[in-house]
């Protein structure tokens, strides 16, 4: 357990043996969620997220990352007309 102080805009510093034992790094990505007063930080998991959605195999991932690129990229090209 540590004591941290709140900053400006509410930026608080993660001591370094709660990061090395989290697991966490600069430049990840974490998830805050706030649970019966309390807040919850997890290391969000990017390719986990994007497996679990899938119902196949990494080329099937890869197929529907495409899709939904050329998709984005479509409506991107419609607003800009």
């Amino acid at each position: 357990m540590s004591v941290v102080r709140v900053h400006k805009k509410g930026i608080i510093a993660i001591p370094k043996g709660m990061r090395e034992r989290a697991g966490i790094k600069e430049g990840m990505l974490l998830l805050i969620e706030a649970r019966d007063g309390e807040l919850v930080l997890r290391p969000l998991d990017l390719w986990e997220r994007i497996w679990g959605s899938s119902k196949g195999s990494a080329e099937e991932v890869e197929r529907e990352l495409d899709e939904d690129e050329r998709a984005r990229e479509e409506r991107l090209s419609r607003w800009r007309e």
